[in-house]
């Protein structure tokens, strides 16, 4: 009896190894976004923008505040809107300091400057890299009057990985709202 469970064993073991396995590769999520289609939105503010279909807009807390909320990537944009009296500089350092309190978990911070001086549209782009609770703002400005910020949220836990095709779809749509801003006279 215990020839014929030697037997059956070692033959199982035999048989079992004559093929190589391979592993499986592991499996990546795939996400794709629909191709934007910009239209123009003109609140009734001091600016107007191109923003795309792929966004809701909401009132925020406060008059020409708005979120422009991606639902299915569970993400917003919030934009805000202060007039400049006289404290130009002070809300430049209150831009830089939001920019900058995320230096905990950020790896790197990319700042690129743009300015439309035909249309008095100056600011800078914030593109932060890691696990930073904002990874991506701006702030637009004609440095006399009017100053607009925005900062892009996640409803979940910064991830990196995870969120790296939602968050390079929505800098390309933050990227033409900053093309694509006016300020009305």
């Amino acid at each position: 009896m215990i020839k014929k469970v030697i037997f059956i064993f070692l033959s199982m073991l035999i048989i079992s190894c004559k093929k190589e396995s391979t592993p499986k590769p592991y499996g990546e999520l795939r996400l794709e976004y629909p191709a934007p289609k910009y239209q123009k939105f003109e609140p009734n503010c001091l600016y107007s923008f191109e923003v795309s279909d792929y966004a809701k807009i909401y009132d925020a807390k406060k008059p020409c505040w708005y979120y422009l909320n991606y639902p299915k990537m569970k993400a917003k944009i919030f934009l805000t809107y202060y007039p400049i009296n006289n404290d130009f500089a002070q809300q430049i350092m209150e831009t830089e300091k939001m920019v900058y309190k995320h230096t905990v978990k950020a790896s790197s911070i990319d700042t690129k400057s743009f300015e439309y001086p035909e249309k008095k549209v100056y600011g800078n782009f914030y593109e932060l890299k890691g696990q930073a609770a904002s990874n991506l703002q701006f702030y637009a400005t004609d440095s006399t009057k009017h100053f607009v910020t925005g900062y892009l949220y996640f409803n979940s836990r910064p991830k990196p990985d995870s969120l790296a095709p939602a968050i390079d779809y929505i800098k390309k749509d933050m990227m033409h709202l900053l093309d694509t801003f006016e300020w009305k006279k």
